[in-house]
């Protein structure tokens, strides 16, 4: 599938059906990799800290979490783009899980999280493995507790690891850890309070506009104030740079022609 790069990240055009069939192929190799469900705040993110960024790209599948990445590859010119959101992408990755009999480990948020979590899941696709979860301590983690979080995993004889550590968390713990796992990490964000039932999603309708974020920040402003109200605009500002520079090379490319 093609890939674009938007202020450095890169972004690949995929579905969730094709992002099923790739994390098939790879945990039917045992090969391991971990997914990016990229947005705004994880471009951003990895402007101001290159690092970063470089961790978002060493993943063997970055998906366009957020309509503004959707509609900015549309207009760099990949027309099929489509949105693969990281809690959606979790659900359909679960309901493949139950007819290819995946087993599943849930990592990151809290304990009570993932008690109602783990009901919801079996209750919502029958058959589906849990094999494990663990909500590790909310400050940094010892080389010696990341040691064992890998070895629970490792006995658990998972294919797929949903990670729920939020941005930049989660994508630099499974960079740190996909040496050392077989199985598949995944990214997948606040997806674990959402489908717990402990935090609301945005409507449909509301996400289709890309105003996802105005409903997450009315829920939560205390934490998220900063990264709408600074983040967004200067990711309007860089990408408009972008887009212009865009524009210039395309067209001294026909020029040239």
């Amino acid at each position: 599938m093609p890939e674009g790069y938007i202020l450095g990240t890169r972004v690949t055009v995929t579905s969730y059906d094709d992002a099923c069939d790739r994390l098939g192929e790879w945990i039917a190799a045992a090969s391991g990799g971990y997914v990016v469900a990229a947005n705004v705040h994880v471009v951003m993110t990895g402007v101001w800290q290159r690092d970063f960024q470089a961790v978002v790209n060493g993943a063997r599948l970055v998906t366009a979490d957020g309509m503004p990445l959707v509609w900015g590859l549309r207009l760099l010119g990949f027309a099929n783009v489509q949105r693969v959101y990281g809690p959606a992408l979790m659900l359909a990755l679960c309901d493949r899980a139950v007819s290819e009999g995946w087993r599943i480990f849930l990592y990151g948020s809290e304990p009570e999280v993932l008690q109602r979590l783990q009901s919801n899941l079996e209750t919502w696709f029958p058959g589906l493995k849990i094999v494990g979860s663990y909500a590790p301590p909310f400050r940094p983690l010892s080389a010696a507790e990341e040691a064992a979080d890998r070895q629970r995993i490792l006995a658990s004889g998972a294919d797929i690891v949903f990670v729920s550590l939020g941005c930049p968390k989660q994508e630099r713990w499974m960079a740190r850890q996909v040496a050392f796992l077989p199985a598949v990490l995944v990214g997948v964000g606040a997806a674990f309070s959402f489908h717990s039932g402990m935090v609301a999603q945005a409507p449909p309708w509301l996400m289709s506009l890309g105003l996802e974020w105005l409903f997450r920040w009315v829920q939560e402003p205390r934490r998220l104030w900063k990264r709408y109200l600074i983040t967004n605009p200067a990711f309007i500002v860089l990408f408009s740079g972008q887009l212009l520079w865009h524009a210039l090379h395309r067209r001294r490319r026909r020029e040239s022609h």
